[in-house]
């Protein structure tokens, strides 16, 4: 007997065909944010700092635009008018003890308090940083001779060293700035040394080394963008600190003399006649030093926090 075998089919697997178009690409990654960009946002988020730069530019511009802005002459004045108060017709903020419109000073006088303040300081930003760098990150007996020199004038208060040096050669705006660009020099290097010394033990600047970098790509792509950040910060709040400095020179008869307007001539001239009840005289100059000092003060601490690379968020 003989037994049928039943065969089953056997199912072939479809051929595979082989597409002809490319494989889908990857989305390309977005670029990082550079740290530029991550500190001008970190900035941007500072409601303070930037009112405070906005102040600052309003009081930049109306000090340059003086002449267009001040209705009258700064440096003549209107007997008839003498200690007029505020909101009189065409002296909105008052008359000075010598007939002199406040406002037209005031306007004039931000040209000589915002020149005493910054122009000292942007001068001895790059010579402060050179001898920070030098000391800090050469390590050299004349770099540490340098900042030990240096350090004898930390025993003068910086507004008593300023007075002595301008009472020595002179008051005048010139004189002015450069007493306090004598004074910030050691101040300034100070922090651009301890910048440097704190930096240069840092990992990053050993593996520069070991990778075969030379000292002046260390110094000047590796060391010198981060010394410059805090010694920016600092800077950017001494021009408020000096804005107080040389009012207070002019005050005192060694900085600005009159009839220069100047905030701190102003305020002299206003402090003859306080107790007369007059007050007005002295107190709008003393508001608008206030207001420059704390505008600086708060731009100094946006700054800081934005340069600040664990604030720094994309």
């Amino acid at each position: 007997m003989t037994q049928s075998v039943s065969v089953l089919p056997v199912s072939h697997p479809a051929p595979v065909h082989q597409s002809s178009a490319s494989p889908p690409l990857r989305k390309a990654q977005p670029a990082q944010p550079t740290r530029l960009r991550l500190a001008v946002r970190a900035f941007g988020r500072d409601k303070a700092a930037l009112v405070s730069l906005t102040v600052l530019l309003l009081v930049g511009m109306a000090a340059l635009f003086a002449p267009l802005l001040a209705p009258h002459d700064p440096l003549v004045g209107d007997a008839s008018q003498r200690l007029a108060p505020p909101l009189t017709p065409g002296h909105i903020l008052g008359v000075d003890g010598q007939g002199r419109d406040i406002l037209s000073r005031l306007l004039y006088g931000g040209r000589y308090s915002l020149g005493v303040a910054i122009v000292p300081v942007l001068l001895a930003f790059p010579l402060a940083l050179a001898i920070g760098l030098f000391a800090g990150a050469g390590r050299t007996r004349l770099g540490s001779a340098m900042m030990r020199a240096l350090d004898a004038v930390f025993a003068f208060p910086i507004v008593l060293l300023a007075l002595a040096i301008a009472a020595v050669i002179g008051g005048g705006m010139s004189n002015v700035m450069l007493a306090i660009f004598i004074t910030l020099i050691p101040y300034m290097a100070r922090v651009a040394y301890t910048a440097a010394v704190q930096e240069s033990g840092k990992e990053y600047i050993e593996a520069a080394r070991c990778q075969g970098a030379s000292n002046a790509h260390i110094l000047f792509r590796e060391l010198l963008p981060n010394v410059m950040s805090p010694l920016v910060v600092y800077a950017t709040a001494n021009c408020g600190l000096m804005i107080v400095v040389g009012a207070g020179l002019s005050f005192l008869g060694v900085g600005i003399q009159p009839p220069t307007p100047d905030w701190g001539v102003m305020t002299a001239d206003g402090n003859q006649v306080l107790l007369e009840g007059y007050a007005h005289v002295a107190t709008v100059p003393g508001l608008a030093i206030l207001l420059a000092a704390v505008a600086f003060n708060l731009l100094g601490d946006g700054l800081r926090d934005a340069l600040d690379p664990r604030k720094q968020t994309s």
